[in-house]
């Protein structure tokens, strides 16, 4: 994949001038430019950074169908789903393909016993969710919460949170996520 030819479609696509997306990105315009160039190959750190310029997640970058005159799809089957599963916690994310997307949506599982790890998450934005099965700990702040089937959730991000299954069954869970940083 030509990472370069399109960072700059990409680039092109939403309106951005090499200059624009480096002060947004906190980069250089060197560095845009070379990367459009193909001069160096950048870390993918450093990709996340320029693209945060835009925004746009590393996972819409390398799939978005840069080809004109393409419809946006609309319903994605089971199998073209993207995985973000981590160790136990299996994450399925919905929309890959959709240009701008502001929303992760996510279909996730815990098995007994999964979580999202010991450190407590925060990060800009805002998370709703509904348990479709099972039983999940939600964490926030200082707060914990048990939730069963048909419970939901909406919290403001930059709060610690953490999602837990301690009992015996698999969780099913609906969430959504902002900004779609997936």
């Amino acid at each position: 994949m030509d990472v370069g030819a399109r960072l700059r479609a990409i680039r092109k696509l939403k309106g951005l001038s090499q200059r624009e997306l480096a002060k947004r990105a906190g980069v250089t315009n060197s560095t845009i430019s070379m990367i459009e160039k193909n001069s160096v190959s950048p870390s993918v750190s450093s990709l996340k950074k320029v693209l945060s310029g835009i925004p746009m997640p590393l996972v819409e970058f390398f799939s978005l169908d840069l080809e004109q005159g393409n419809p946006t799809q609309v319903v994605y089957k089971h199998e073209e789903l993207i995985d973000l599963s981590s160790g136990q916690v299996e994450m399925k994310l919905v929309g890959k393909a959709h240009t701008n997307r502001m929303i992760a949506f996510l279909n996730e599982m815990y098995p007994p016993g999964a979580d999202t790890g010991d450190d407590m998450l925060s990060h800009e934005g805002e998370e709703a969710g509904t348990v479709v099965s099972g039983r999940l700990e939600l964490t926030v702040g200082l707060e914990t919460y048990i939730l069963e089937p048909g419970d939901s959730y909406y919290f403001d991000s930059t709060q610690p949170h953490r999602f837990r299954n301690p009992f015996e069954e698999p969780v099913r869970l609906i969430s959504a996520t902002t900004p779609a940083n997936f």
